[in-house]
């Protein structure tokens, strides 16, 4: 079954490479192809165009191996299978029934079963010497992190694709075991940086501070819209706002729609692999959809497009949906919270009168559980993918890493070839990061001057963008961040004016930061809060008890 042709023109059987055609570097997708000795597998197919892959006629692998089913691991398989129908894909069982998400274009009857399902911890013989073996590794239901086994003549190589991982546990699904990986001999890791050297509260805190958030929108009587990915996030949160004590019981409407809808579907789907706590969750109410136990959880049609805003409501939506459908003039503008990771991909009118602000919901490891994992496992070379090419230099710098590991940040088309040996050669290192600089007290304010270097880095222009930064401790460190004009806009709308000026902050006029009195030469521009014009009118006297 496996095509002897390798990635390079070598005789040596026992010759690792992995070249990626996708390395996940910011919106692009993954997609790796790997040889070991004379076999070669394609790790996931998050190709947007699979071109390069049908630069002969016959496939470049041998076998596909899919590691879930999101669109940036996923979505080039339907054409890769329609291109080699007999090339052989696989992915665990419940990746192959949340993959035709992927292509909702097409309905699920219309589409071919061309992934073949992979039990978990029970290793696989693909052919004479070479196996795979799929372990949970969190982040989604079904995700699996991909064990490659490959006996040669004297010794066996062994290489682990983490694909997309969290070994904290979520709501729908469990975290990485790191125990069960514990004690591999193990040559090559292949993992993802999503977070580069981030470092991040604990889950069950970040959910904490969302929901507080959301909260706080509601008592204040406007409306949340969140644009969410298919899978993951959006049944993640709808979980969350389900059995949270800050909203059991209220009086609320959750409206889901688009492919986030469709995805709470295929998860009932798959409900019988989904956590013991979720499927006893599911034997006293719905998992989602329910309209008798409060908050309700509703489908959203246009039906309801005029009612929503007449009272506070959730709505959980497609990110590329158009967002000035949820809310009218009469109505109080909502706020739009999308996750702090997709923020720059997400476009939003600027006419649109509303606030956006982002929040943290973490669905991969940080750099601590990252390093965790590499430190745990001890390959001889650990291959880095999936985030900011920056994000991902950042973990190749880390010296813990660097004194220990052979260390690799391919990437696309940049072939790497992992020589395995006896002894650790020491790596060069990478390009240095740190930039030293000077520290001077005057009286009133203290002045931190680096060096014009770091303006070099592709970073530099988000930090910079508005000259402000705030500071604040972690631990013995001082951290700098990069306040946005939207945060300060933010900022300035929330200061605080006196409950007896003549101002747009006390305005019955001013809602989402804009004036919409017609009367007013300000109407539907953006206005401050200590702004004033002559058609002032104020804000009605709370009801008294």
């Amino acid at each position: 079954m496996s095509n002897q042709r390798p990635l390079a023109s070598t005789r040596d059987d026992e010759r690792l490479l992995c070249l990626p055609y996708g390395a996940g570097h910011d919106s692009e997708g993954v997609c790796l192809l790997v040889q070991m000795g004379p076999h070669r597998i394609l790790l996931d197919c998050g190709l947007a165009d699979i071109s390069p892959l049908q630069t002969e006629a016959k496939p470049l692998a041998d076998w596909v191996i899919c590691s879930h089913a999101h669109r940036d691991h996923a979505r080039g398989l339907l054409a890769l299978h329609q291109a080699f129908p007999h090339l052989p894909m696989y992915a665990s069982e419940v990746t192959t029934q949340l993959l035709p998400l992927n292509w909702s274009y097409s309905s699920p009857e219309d589409l071919p079963k061309f992934c073949h399902a992979l039990p978990w911890r029970s290793p696989i013989e693909f052919c004479d010497g070479f196996s795979v073996e799929l372990f949970p590794a969190g982040h989604l239901p079904g995700a699996a992190a991909i064990l490659l086994t490959y006996a040669a003549f004297d010794r066996t190589y062994r290489l682990l694709y983490t694909g997309d991982c969290f070994r904290s546990n979520l709501r729908l699904v469990e975290g990485l075991s790191i125990e069960s990986l514990r004690g591999i001999p193990l040559d090559v890791l292949i993992v993802e940086g999503s977070y580069g050297t981030a470092r991040h509260p604990h889950r069950r805190q970040q959910e904490k501070q969302l929901m507080a958030s959301i909260e706080q929108v509601i008592a204040d009587k406007h409306s949340v819209v969140m644009p969410l990915p298919t899978l993951g996030l959006g049944q993640e949160i709808l979980m969350l706002l389900r059995s949270h004590h800050l909203f059991t019981g209220r009086n609320l409407d959750i409206w889901v729609e688009g492919s986030v809808a469709a995805g709470c579907d295929a998860y009932l789907e798959v409900l019988p692999h989904l956590p013991a706590s979720v499927q006893n969750f599911a034997r006293h109410q719905p998992l989602f959809w329910d309209e008798r136990v409060r908050p309700r959880v509703r489908r959203l049609d246009q039906e309801q497009y005029h009612t929503l805003g007449h009272s506070p409501c959730i709505i959980l939506c497609d990110t590329t949906a158009d967002l000035s459908k949820y809310w009218h003039s009469e109505a109080a503008p909502p706020l739009i919270l999308v996750p702090e990771t997709t923020r720059e991909y997400l476009s939003f009118d600027d006419s649109l009168a509303t606030d956006v602000e982002t929040y943290l919901l973490a669905e991969h490891s940080d750099c601590l559980g990252t390093t965790q994992l590499i430190h745990n496992l001890r390959p001889q070379h650990v291959v880095f993918v999936h985030g900011s090419p920056t994000y991902l230099a950042d973990l190749t710098g880390l010296e813990e890493l660097q004194n220990r590991y052979h260390l690799h940040c391919p990437a696309a088309g940049t072939l790497v070839e992992l020589t395995i040996g006896e002894t650790f050669i020491q790596p060069a290192p990478p390009a240095e990061t740190n930039y030293e600089g000077e520290l001077t007290e005057l009286d009133t304010v203290v002045n931190i001057t680096l060096p014009e270097a770091i303006a070099a880095d592709p970073r530099w222009q988000n930090f910079a963008d508005t000259g402000l930064v705030e500071a604040r401790w972690q631990g013995e460190e001082l951290v700098l961040r990069g306040l946005s004009q939207r945060e300060i806009l933010t900022h300035s709308n929330n200061a605080k004016v006196p409950s007896n000026s003549e101002c747009c902050g006390n305005c019955l006029h001013q809602r989402g930061q804009r004036c919409w009195n017609r009367a007013s030469p300000l109407y539907g521009f953006k206005v401050t809060p200590v702004g004033y014009c002559l058609v002032f009118e104020p804000m009605p006297p709370l009801p008294t008890k």
